[in-house]
């Protein structure tokens, strides 16, 4: 009679029981992982490094560089066209900032609601973020000009006397240049936001409804908590780009007159490559990137101490 015998494990040559392989990564998956990664080294990480490097030397960007240490970072103590470059860049921040994130939330409540005619309207404010910025600063440079659609609108509804050099004035330029630079980013906040507002659960408005909140309480509680992570993006990408804000200042203002509009960016770029010194630049671009690293960390930072 035959017995049944038991099969013993194999054994691995390490001593250990025999294991599954790993499951491995596709050639071709790394091959689009590493790549683009190989591309964003050269062209973005390296020159971001070499322009911290730069940002220690005096350079005109044709004989060698000559290292300066924080010479570059001292001379800005003492440049007023710096001071007032970086008022105007908070000024920026804060009016640029606010009134997009203000206005795009606003819309995104507005025209949440699917009924008729919202398509329209939703596109109408995306439309601006489709155009070039220099597209829109020649557009808006028309409309500033002293006889132009501005103040000829000004004059025909009886308000005369409010026509101006909108652009020509050191009191005016500055904000005649955020115009133009809102209504190009309230659209895109708007379609963050009517992502995030789609993202929320209606059974907690009904709740709270039910509860007897109002709407400002149902807006507050309900759906402020809930665009969180709305609100991290949106902040990086206002803070972003209001610092890198270059395009519109240029084609309007250039930085003026008189240094009325200059912002970090628009500085920078003058610095570097109309006075070709590219060492004081690429000292200013870094003082940029400091600004809005630390925007961006301490809001995260604080976002994340509320979450826990």
């Amino acid at each position: 009679m035959l017995t049944p015998t038991r099969k013993t494990p194999a054994v691995a040559p390490g001593g250990g029981r025999g294991r599954r392989p790993g499951r491995r990564t596709p050639p071709l998956v790394l091959a689009f992982v590493l790549i683009p990664l190989l591309a964003e080294s050269v062209w973005v990480f390296w020159p971001a490094l070499q322009g911290f490097y730069l940002a220690l030397t005096k350079w005109d960007g044709v004989s060698a560089p000559q290292f300066v240490g924080l010479g570059n970072f001292r001379e800005m103590v003492h440049d007023e066209v710096f001071r007032t470059a970086a008022i105007d860049t908070v000024l920026w921040l804060v009016l640029f900032g606010g009134l997009s994130a203000l206005l795009g939330l606003a819309a995104a409540l507005l025209l949440q609601a699917e009924r008729r005619g919202v398509g329209f309207y939703r596109a109408a404010l995306f439309l601006p973020v489709v155009f070039s910025l220099v597209a829109t600063a020649l557009v808006w440079q028309a409309i500033y000009q002293p006889d132009g659609v501005l103040n000829q609108v000004l004059g025909s509804i009886g308000l005369g006397s409010l026509r101006h050099a909108w652009l020509a004035d050191q009191d005016t330029a500055l904000y005649a240049v955020i115009v133009p630079a809102l209504w190009r980013q309230i659209g895109y906040v708007m379609v963050l936001y009517l992502a995030g507002l789609k993202g929320i659960d209606p059974a907690l408005h009904e709740a709270a409804k039910v509860d007897g909140a109002s709407a400002w309480q149902r807006f507050r509680h309900v759906t402020l908590p809930q665009l969180s992570s709305v609100n991290a993006v949106v902040l990086s990408v206002i803070v972003i780009d209001s610092l890198r804000s270059f395009d519109v200042v240029w084609s309007l203002t250039r930085g003026g007159p008189y240094h009325s509009s200059e912002l970090l960016s628009t500085y920078m770029y003058s610095t570097a490559f109309q006075s070709l010194r590219l060492g004081y630049g690429s000292a200013l671009a870094v003082v940029i990137f400091v600004l809005a690293f630390g925007v961006i960390c301490s809001y995260l930072v604080r976002a994340f101490r509320e979450a826990d």
